[in-house]
């Protein structure tokens, strides 16, 4: 039953997408994960996209985190209803969106299971049409949880990039290349964020050591590259504490810089078009992606 409701999703996401790709620009996906919880996930991906919005880039931020879904603490605002509300028919796409700074959007969400579940097609269909709200976006930050379950794994298809964040820890190392490993067997190019690192020396040390393990046991199909570090910093946690995102609190931080210096490359990526173009937008984009790889 799910399978075929699916099935007939996908062809409506189509001919909805079709339409919307005349008249809006293309989104870039990217999907920011990690092994194990607690390295600073969430914290890097509401900061970065505070920092790309901040550069004038149109920008949505997907909280996919399902059960710790926490986005709304970090930018310290209150999500009363998600994606989930919209497909049952209990809200517009508008009435959940959260603006939050200047280009910058917060959409709560769901996961693809549950998405599916409830979504049939004549709520979906007003979905997609209130959704090109949406269409616009530059780019669409999707944080999800961690680990590698099914639902993780739709979004991390769905990405046109995805980033793994871990930190110096041994545990979190190795659940990070557990990670990596198994989104190894579905796409051959990943990113990897060194987060809580004393210096370069160390980041780069560590990465050094995950990408010779990823070489001899997956193989050098796998591109897998360092997008940047984010040092060790006390006045991040008390950011987080406080519900503020120390990219604004702490301007001039090193942790600050280091952000914007992973928010720079992506810019520099998407200006050169060196990246995997994207041929949807919006959370139209989106959900045409979760329709594939369900």
């Amino acid at each position: 039953m799910i399978g075929h409701q699916a099935e007939k999703l996908e062809e409506l996401v189509a001919s909805n997408s079709s339409q919307a790709y005349k008249k809006s620009k293309k989104t870039r996906f990217i999907a920011i994960t990690s092994g194990k919880g607690g390295v600073g996930k969430s914290t890097i991906s509401s900061n970065l996209a505070y920092m790309l919005a901040k550069s004038g880039l149109n920008v949505g931020i997907f909280d996919a985190d399902i059960g710790l879904a926490n986005l709304d603490v970090m930018f310290n605002v209150k999500a009363k209803k998600n994606i989930l509300h919209v497909l049952k028919g209990e809200a517009t796409v508008s009435e959940i969106l959260i603006p939050i700074t200047r280009n910058l959007i917060l959409i709560p969400g769901e996961s693809g299971e549950e998405i599916i579940k409830y979504a049939d097609v004549t709520l979906f269909q007003r979905f997609m049409e209130e959704a090109q709200v949406l269409d616009k976006l530059d780019i669409i930050i999707i944080d999800t949880g961690a680990g590698i379950g099914s639902n993780i794994q739709m979004f991390l298809n769905a990405a046109d990039d995805v980033i793994v964040v871990t930190v110096p820890d041994p545990a979190a190392i190795t659940d990070a290349y557990a990670t990596i490993k198994t989104i190894s067997s579905f796409r051959d190019n990943i990113y990897v964020i060194m987060n809580q690192v004393k210096n370069d020396k160390e980041a780069e040390g560590i990465f050094a050591k995950i990408k010779k393990v990823a070489s001899t046991n997956i193989g050098e199909k796998l591109d897998l590259q360092m997008l940047g570090k984010i040092n060790n910093d006390t006045k991040i946690s008390a950011s987080v504490k406080r519900r503020e995102l120390f990219c604004s609190t702490q301007a001039m931080s090193i942790s600050t810089a280091d952000i914007t210096k992973i928010a720079n490359k992506i810019i520099s990526k998407l200006e050169r078009n060196m990246l995997v173009t994207p041929s949807e937008s919006g959370l139209t984009g989106l959900f045409k992606r979760l329709m594939e790889h369900f």
